[in-house]
């Protein structure tokens, strides 16, 4: 590709049901080669996508009779940051067991800055049927601009970008809400907040909700300090937050994999846990149960999130009308030794 050139995005499939004078539901029907379609309607969306020149290499494939049966999973993160977080391997699972039996191929890709062209022409050149887009950092452009071209996504955590892309996300805000309302139910004072990155939703969330529990009590929200999601990260927020208020005694961890580095800081440094400071993560991975002391966290069910993340794209590659936008699963406390 020539540096510097723009991808003008092609016309979306609204705009195909428009010209043809149908459904988007029967639009996605034809694009996809499956049955119960009148003759009359599948050459009108032909037309339609002929005129507007719609997705030309997908549309072809399409009108050819064959689909790609793949789906792709895009991670918005280091190959290294992924394998490493028990968190990815759990929206993996969750997603392969949704393609059990469906003879649906799924491909794994890493979506780097400079990748963003390259990532965009290959989801859309009729390799993959649909797309599920996890991770997003900020305003990442992706989600948007894969749906304006018609490929089917589905949006793993509330995109900060907004727009009309369908996405699947736990309740964040109020499992932080509930670890912070367990924490003052405990007696404690002086609650800090190790949270996740300030680009990503997941991470403000969990930090809107830790700030709502204690405003419910009248108190202060000043002690936090935002990480990465790695142990390393946690490791260093706690000590900034000692170094800040020596006599805290209770932080709530925006993921189990930061409060692992947490608990090590506090245990170096003297602190009894739960006795000098109650720490609650959030995820219930393999890393909460096996904790030194087990770890209090909010548990939202990994695989379930992988799962319904498939199932939301399965479901409009199948046509499905009046698919819900966004899905919101539960999440819940899960008491330890730790609070």
């Amino acid at each position: 590709m020539t540096e510097g050139r723009s991808r003008r995005p092609g016309p979306r499939i609204e705009e195909v049901a428009r010209v043809a004078g149908v459904s988007k539901s029967t639009v996605s029907r034809v694009i996809n080669g499956e049955k119960y379609v009148s003759e009359r309607s599948r050459q009108s969306v032909h037309r339609a996508i002929a005129l507007l020149g719609y997705s030309p290499n997908h549309a072809a494939r399409t009108l050819a009779g064959s689909r790609a049966d793949a789906i792709a999973l895009v991670v918005s993160e280091q190959g290294s940051r992924v394998l490493a977080d028990p968190f990815f391997a759990g929206v993996l699972r969750g997603v392969h067991a949704e393609l059990a039996g469906r003879h649906v191929q799924l491909l794994l890709m890493m979506n780097q800055p400079s990748d963003g062209e390259d990532l965009v022409a290959y989801l859309t050149g009729g390799h993959v049927d649909g797309a599920l887009v996890v991770s997003l950092h900020g305003e990442d452009p992706l989600p948007r601009t894969l749906h304006e071209t018609g490929l089917p996504i589905v949006v793993g955590g509330r995109p900060l970008a907004g727009g009309a892309v369908p996405f699947v996300d736990s309740d964040n805000f109020t499992g932080a809400l509930e670890a912070v309302r367990h924490l003052v139910s405990l007696g404690r004072k002086k609650i800090a907040t190790i949270a996740g990155p300030r680009d990503m939703a997941v991470g403000m969330d969990r930090l809107s909700g830790w700030r709502c529990g204690l405003a419910e009590h009248g108190m202060a929200v000043e002690l936090v300090v935002h990480s990465d999601f790695t142990p390393e990260s946690g490791a260093l927020a706690m000590e900034e937050l000692l170094r800040r208020a020596p006599d805290l005694d209770a932080v709530f961890v925006a993921a189990d994999i930061m409060a692992l580095g947490a608990l090590r800081v506090l245990q170096v440094r003297g602190y009894r846990i739960p006795a000098d400071v109650a720490v609650i993560g959030f995820d219930d991975s393999v890393l909460a149960s096996t904790a030194v002391p087990p770890l209090t966290t909010v548990r939202q069910d990994v695989e379930q999130f992988g799962r319904t993340l498939t199932w939301r794209l399965l479901a409009e590659l199948a046509g499905e009308e009046k698919l819900p936008m966004s899905v919101l699963l539960p999440t819940s406390l899960v008491r330890r030794a730790s609070a």
